[in-house]
């Protein structure tokens, strides 16, 4: 069974029952420091830690006076959001401050994930966070989303933030104490599973609805968001989380239901990486060749070729002077770009192109040998 002790990086998600009263409208506010205190316990062991937290539009709805969510309009739903957000990041910043955790606000939408550019833009900018310290709160962005670009759920939203900062574990704070045979609070003859280590046909017939009213998501949308973390090498958990210190509880054997990973999230990253057609090719000298062999990034001093059309995030080839395939990755840059920068020195990089750029072609996190 999967453990929390020995995560690099972990994301949690955090539902708006947990957080919003159903009644006030209000912040839980101790139940929101308790946690507090699981992520710092996390922290202090080494752990890389992401929330993606609901909760804006229960809280903005709340602070407007408006109806249950269930009744509100897209205008009213968005409006809500906007003043939902800022007490959301702000009560996040509050509780973790004398944890000396620094905070950061990440609004999404399922464009960021399914334009590659977006979300090379925004894989980037949560790792530089997590190598800085930072703990990102992350949250769809609801005052902009529409259905057509709305992940609709914070738990695949959640599935897939834990894809694309390649954490281990996944960690879904629920109003349900793990995957059940049968909706729990309607069948007594519900049985809950310890371990899943495939979701088969039969698994995904057993999924229900949530009952909370507030959460979303329900059963089938966490299947849905186990498919795709277990497929990129990460553990994923669905456990209660209502009691305080919830991540403690989980550690110490609270109910709960884990997904086997498959592999890890670095070779499900690498499969996806090769799995895509190459737009174009790098050639490269027997310095960068003997660079990348040593786990290096591609700098553009190390390349002598650029061919094909291709844009930025684009698979492409790599291969030697000689024409042998060393492997595939993401292009930082258009193939435009990376003619003029071909042969120079990172430091090159902006008095050519006239702005500052990446420093690596092809980065090693984004490349498959």
């Amino acid at each position: 069974m999967a453990t929390l002790i020995t995560a690099k990086r972990v994301v949690i998600k955090i539902g708006s029952a947990l957080l919003v009263d159903r009644n006030t409208g209000l912040l839980k506010a101790d139940w929101l420091k308790a946690l507090a205190a699981d992520v710092a316990l996390l922290k202090a062991r080494g752990t890389d830690v992401v929330l993606v937290s609901s909760g804006s539009i229960a809280l903005g709805r709340g602070a407007l006076g408006l109806p249950a969510a269930a009744d509100l309009s897209l205008d009213q739903s968005q409006a809500a959001a906007a003043v939902g957000q800022i007490r959301l990041a702000r009560a996040y910043e509050e509780v973790l401050a004398p944890y000396e955790i620094t905070t950061a606000q990440v609004l999404v939408t399922l464009e960021d994930s399914a334009n590659r550019r977006r979300y090379l833009n925004s894989r980037a900018t949560l790792d530089q966070l997590l190598t800085l310290g930072v703990v990102p709160i992350v949250n769809e962005n609801d005052t902009v989303a529409t259905d057509e670009i709305r992940y609709g759920d914070n738990d695949r939203l959640a599935a897939q933030i834990a894809l694309t900062t390649g954490a281990d574990h996944l960690i879904l704070l629920s109003d349900v104490d793990g995957f059940y045979s049968a909706n729990p609070m309607t069948d007594p003859n519900a049985q809950r599973f310890e371990v899943i280590e495939t979701i088969t046909p039969e698994i995904e017939d057993m999924a229900g609805e949530g009952v909370s009213g507030l959460s979303k998501g329900g059963m089938i949308t966490k299947l849905m968001a186990a498919k795709t973390a277990t497929a990129g090498g990460c553990a994923m958990a669905i456990t209660e989380g209502s009691a305080l210190r919830p991540i403690q509880a989980l550690e110490q054997g609270a109910n709960a239901t884990w997904f086997t990973a498959e592999g890890t999230p670095q070779l499900a990253r690498k499969r996806w990486i090769t799995s895509m057609k190459p737009q174009g090719a790098l050639v490269v000298d027997a310095g960068a060749a003997h660079a990348l062999s040593s786990g290096k990034s591609l700098l553009p001093a190390g390349v002598t070729e650029v061919n094909g059309q291709f844009g930025r995030g684009d698979p492409i080839e790599i291969t030697d002077g000689s024409g042998h395939r060393l492997g595939q990755g993401l292009s930082a840059y258009s193939s435009e770009e990376a003619r003029r920068i071909k042969g120079h020195h990172s430091r090159d990089i902006e008095p050519i192109l006239g702005y500052p750029g990446r420093t690596a072609l092809v980065h090693r996190d984004d490349m498959a040998l």
